[in-house]
């Protein structure tokens, strides 16, 4: 069945303009420095919870005082 050459031209528009939208959405989340900041965010985060702050506080201590025995002795 033959179809009308307006409805191709229109259709062929139609996807042409859904798939400039599709690339202008992964050139916004590919976008290197969006990412970064969403690592940046993400990791201090997961630093502030009670979980992981501690006992990283915990570890910085410990490191802290034998470099301090160390240097002592």
């Amino acid at each position: 069945m033959a179809r009308n050459p307006d409805a191709i031209e229109r259709e062929i528009e139609r996807s042409r303009t859904a798939l400039a939208g599709t690339i202008d959405q992964l050139a916004v989340r590919a976008n290197p420095q969006r990412l970064a900041d969403n690592a940046k965010t993400s990791v201090q985060a997961k630093l502030e919870e009670p979980k992981v702050k501690f006992p990283l506080i915990g570890a910085g201590a410990l490191i802290a005082a034998l470099l301090v025995r160390k240097l002592v002795r």
